[in-house]
């Protein structure tokens, strides 16, 4: 089986695919309550044993870290702790898995398995949603979800966050499958 990482400090995307490539689980890892790049680490090893256990996970692919500066997004103490924390998770992702994690950069994953984003400039709508939609399209899933308690939009339920990420590691798991036919 193949298990496709999207890595942040605040949430671990997965995505586990058959050896066919088929779509079989997904879910997400919540870090924001840990404080330090460790004890992140320590609950990201905890969760990956959980998933070794319900699946036989035979090739990791991890979404490569950030490489560039985003205007009014990135700074360099960001990047850096960001690339950090991705070599600390593909250590913890061989020693617990068993096999020494793939990288693949974001922007070529999305090209090899038939994803094209436009700029928000261009289409009016993030990255993110539109990767968010494809992957809908892809796979049948049920996202979780949350009802809003406050504001104008109360009683409305929305996917969380973190659906970003799960879709993100569907991405990089496709894309690693792809690099294998």
């Amino acid at each position: 089986m193949i298990l496709g990482l999207d890595v942040s400090t605040s949430t671990i995307g997965w995505c586990v695919l058959d050896s066919d490539g088929l779509f079989v689980d997904c879910g997400f890892i919540p870090l924001s309550k840990s404080p330090t790049l460790i004890s992140k680490a320590k609950v990201s090893s905890s969760e990956f044993c959980k998933i070794l256990i319900n699946y036989p996970i035979e090739k990791v692919y991890i979404e490569e870290c950030l490489q560039r500066f985003t205007r009014g997004m990135s700074s360099a103490a960001t990047i850096t702790k960001l690339a950090s924390f991705n070599g600390i998770i593909q250590y913890v992702s061989y020693e617990d898995f068993g096999v020494e994690p793939c990288l693949l950069n974001v922007n070529q994953a999305r090209k090899s398995v038939g994803l094209k984003t436009q700029s928000q400039k261009k289409c009016g709508i993030q990255t993110k949603d539109q990767v968010f939609s494809w992957v809908k399209t892809q796979i049948k899933y049920q996202w979780p979800t949350k009802i809003l308690k406050s504001g104008p939009r109360k009683g409305l339920c929305i996917n969380l966050p973190e659906c970003f990420d799960m879709a993100d590691a569907y991405v990089i798991a496709r894309a690693g499958f792809c690099t294998l036919s």
